[in-house]
């Protein structure tokens, strides 16, 4: 078997394979050359400076010894032949493979172009932010209190800009919403998350950022989409990103967003799909779509890894969606998906206090949860999500619920 990915789907694969039983040849390919790591904190404690790289990594180097995985960093896969059943590699070589899990993840979307006299290779101070080294460059590049601009205010782009922000850079959020994640969170968290960052003296521009303008090959500022510019030594772009199945061309693996997978996570004979790379319908839903976040990447690659060995005892995928942020002093939780919800219920604590959960629903059920600053409390409310209770089965409410700060 061959694992393509080292990020925490394709390390967890390879986990998860050893320890249901499979002893066979196991192969982890990663396109870094560092050991898996554990990427949330890029866009915090690595950027602040406040963890040291070793710490974010996902296994020391013996456990893959232990578990007798192969291996093998800084060579990235460039094709899979599917009739050879093997997988092709930068150096050369090829890895015969019997089954294959994709688990690739993306790569950062990048702007559409940028002004200046010099068209040759990218202006220095455009930065993304995906892998360690991104994060480490970012971090030497914050020193002095740049003007920075984050072009995309996702979670991403605001966990980098509350760290820029500490580090004392001059911070300008720009991006089309009139309030940043707003469809994320909710109203309530969403306000929260705005005061925080006004608080930190964070600015918001409600634009689009189309061009980079440069002169002498260094970044000037940004364009944006009313024809304006933003000033700045330093440009995040933080626009999204693309899946990572370019060395997949012509190998009949079909690709759409992603690797178009089944609820089993299957995604063609001896192909697996696993973590932000993999496209599988919702069965909740029936929407079809990548999920980008840390334990869905973990949970799917647990299933991928179960279902590859249970031959027709294989069961679908139906995780219940949900993800965290840190926004300086705000650790948010969400449950569930808050899209098309049209009523809101706090459960407990206040958004006024800085601490609260809340229920959201639609057609009389529960679709999906927040949790602010209370981490325990939100446990609670997963249940009530997965199994889309009634609405009336919501827990009392034991404060007025008040507007959101937005």
């Amino acid at each position: 078997m061959v694992v393509v990915g080292a990020g925490a789907a394709g390390a967890t694969t390879a986990e998860t394979l050893r320890r249901q039983g499979y002893d066979g040849r196991l192969t982890l390919l990663g396109a870094e050359p560092h050991l898996p790591y554990d990427r949330p904190p890029l866009s915090k404690q690595i950027l602040t400076g406040h963890w040291e790289p070793d710490r974010i990594r996902l296994r020391a180097p013996e456990a893959y010894d232990r578990l007798g995985i192969d291996l093998r960093l800084g060579i990235p896969a460039t094709r899979l032949d599917r009739t050879g059943r093997a997988v092709e590699l930068a150096d050369g070589s090829r890895l015969r493979a019997d089954a294959v899990v994709v688990a690739t993840g993306v790569r950062p979307r990048r702007l559409p172009g940028r002004e200046g006299a010099d068209r040759c290779g990218e202006p220095a101070g455009v930065y993304v932010l995906r892998t360690l080294d991104d994060a480490l460059r970012l971090h030497a590049a914050l020193a002095g209190g740049p003007r920075l601009v984050v072009a995309g205010a996702g979670l991403l782009g605001t966990e980098a800009a509350v760290a820029a922000r500490r580090l004392g850079a001059d911070v300008t959020l720009v991006c089309p919403a009139r309030v940043p994640l707003l469809d994320l969170l909710g109203p309530h968290a969403a306000g929260l998350v705005a005061a925080t960052h006004r608080g930190l003296g964070l600015r918001v521009r409600r634009d689009r950022v189309t061009a980079v303008t440069t002169a002498r090959g260094a970044v000037t500022g940004v364009r944006l989409s009313d024809g304006s510019r933003l000033d700045a030594d330093l440009v995040l772009v933080a626009t999204g990103s693309v899946p990572c199945t370019d060395w997949l061309r012509g190998s009949g693996v079909s690709v759409e967003d992603g690797v178009v997978c089944d609820l089993l996570s299957a995604a063609g004979p001896g192909v697996w799909a696993a973590g932000d790379v993999a496209n599988r319908p919702d069965p909740r839903t029936g929407r079809r779509g990548r999920w980008e976040h840390r334990t869905h990447a973990a949970e799917q690659a647990m299933a991928v890894a179960r279902n590859l060995l249970a031959g027709t005892a294989a069961r679908p995928f139906a995780p219940l969606p949900s993800f965290w942020t840190d926004q300086h002093d705000l650790k948010i939780q969400v449950f569930g998906d808050l899209a098309g919800t049209d009523r809101c219920h706090i459960a407990e604590g206040s958004p006024a206090e800085g601490r609260f959960t809340a229920l959201y629903g639609a057609g009389d059920h529960v679709r999906g949860a927040v949790a602010v600053n209370m981490p325990r409390q939100a446990q609670r409310l997963r249940t009530l999500v997965e199994t889309r209770a009634a609405w009336t089965d919501r827990p009392p409410q034991p404060t007025p619920l008040g507007a959101a700060d937005t």
